[in-house]
């Protein structure tokens, strides 16, 4: 029997939940692949005497480069955030050089990672940086998948960055890494733009779109039309849509995140797509109001959701190479 593969755990803001869900669901992980966790063993032993456990005795690990610190739960600060840097560093140059088969991500605070000067917004922004592509960020869970065209930008710098060249780039990456026979493309403005009456952006996304699905069907006839949109936003994810589409992409964050959250919170993941390792993470934040507290519950199912992905897209790249 073949071993189970190494994933690389980046720790996250030790300030956070994120060590105690990875101590908590360290049992159920090990069952499918060994962890290896970035972390110094002293400031995860911190760590679990605050939370009143003991570290696993298989506990693998790689200390960051950065400087240890006295953990303060529920506290933004720049050595919390330098430290969670610096494992999502080191994780990422494991998986890069094919120590590990993947690296999932615990929750950072992006104004920790801004107090310690690291200059990016997360995990997404530096990938791109690292690797020089343009890597998608997409969240959900087998049900339901959306991909977001802009991220982490203000609402009203949306409008501008719908061009046609560059998302036409985009929904093509999108396809070729999902594989994906039917995407829906929602609309940026209220009714998709009522045919201009609402906002034009709609006009620059049915080109995109259409060009998009000229290029699939030459290339693979099979897939005939894979885009459909712009969808109206309001009406794409009920249920009635959801029969036939499966994965969507919003033209902002909160577009396609607010229905995806209030349909599969707790199982949904973040994947970073279009990149030459397998990412993964949690679809949730340092949780610093609850983080040590004791005799609350702690949700561990989009942890393991994120690294069974992680697990399944590393074999898939496996079987392809």
């Amino acid at each position: 029997m073949s071993e189970k593969p190494l994933v690389a755990v980046s720790i996250g803001d030790l300030n956070g939940i994120g060590i105690e869900i990875a101590l908590q669901a360290h049992d159920t992980v090990t069952s499918f692949c060994r962890p290896v966790y970035f972390v110094g063993y002293d400031m995860a032993e911190q760590a679990a005497k605050r939370l009143h456990t003991a570290l696993p005795s298989d506990f693998r690990h790689i200390a960051p480069d950065a400087a240890h610190f006295t953990i303060s739960p529920g506290s933004v600060d720049a050595a919390s955030g330098r430290y969670s840097f610096a494992s999502f560093e080191k994780a990422v140059e494991h998986t890069e050089k094919g120590v590990c088969s993947a690296v999932v991500t615990l929750p950072i605070h992006k104004e920790a990672w801004m107090k310690a000067g690291i200059p990016y917004k997360g995990h997404t922004d530096a990938l791109r940086d690292f690797f020089g592509r343009d890597a998608i960020m997409m969240l959900g869970c087998e049900e339901l998948y959306v991909a977001l065209f802009t991220e982490h930008i203000p609402l009203k710098e949306v409008p501008a960055k719908i061009e046609k060249e560059r998302l036409l780039s985009f929904l093509l990456d999108f396809q070729r890494e999902t594989e994906a026979e039917k995407i829906g493309v929602l609309g940026l403005n209220p009714h998709a733009g009522d045919h201009g009456v609402l906002g034009d952006e709609e006009r620059i996304i049915e080109e995109a779109i259409q060009k998009a699905n000229n290029l699939l069907n030459t290339q693979h006839s099979a897939l005939n039309t894979p885009f459909v949109g712009p969808l109206v936003p309001d009406v794409a994810f009920t249920p009635k849509m959801r029969e036939n589409l499966r994965y969507y992409v919003a033209m902002y964050h909160d577009q396609g995140l607010a229905p995806l959250k209030a349909l599969y919170f707790d199982e949904s993941i973040n994947v970073s797509l279009n990149l030459p390792i397998v990412r993964t993470s949690v679809d949730h934040g340092t949780a610093f109001d609850i983080a040590y507290l004791p005799d609350r519950p702690v949700n561990l199912k989009s942890y393991i959701e994120a690294v069974k992905a992680a697990v399944s897209m590393a074999g898939r790249r496996l079987q392809r190479s």
